[in-house]
C-alpha cells in the first residue's frame, strides 16, 4: 500500500481540513499507527502534528464520547 498523501501529491497537510484528519483517527479519537494508515514516515510526522494543532484550536476533540 502507498501513502495516501503521496498518492494525492499533497505537499502540506492542512490542520483545518478536519474531514481528512478525522478519517485517520480511531473511534476513541486517537491517532492511528503508521501500519494501519500506511503513511510514509514523513507524512506520518506531519499528520500527527496537524492533528495536535487541530485539537489545540478546538477543531477536533481530544476524546470522542
Amino acid at each position: 500500500m502507498h501513502c495516501y498523501f503521496c498518492q494525492k501529491n499533497l505537499k502540506e497537510i492542512d490542520f483545518k481540513e478536519t474531514y481528512i484528519l478525522s478519517r485517520f483517527t480511531s473511534l476513541a479519537g486517537k491517532i492511528k499507527v503508521r501500519k494501519k494508515t500506511s503513511f510514509c514516515a514523513n507524512h506520518q510526522r506531519k499528520f500527527s502534528q496537524a492533528i495536535k494543532r487541530a485539537r489545540f484550536l478546538g477543531l477536533l476533540p481530544y476524546v470522542r464520547e
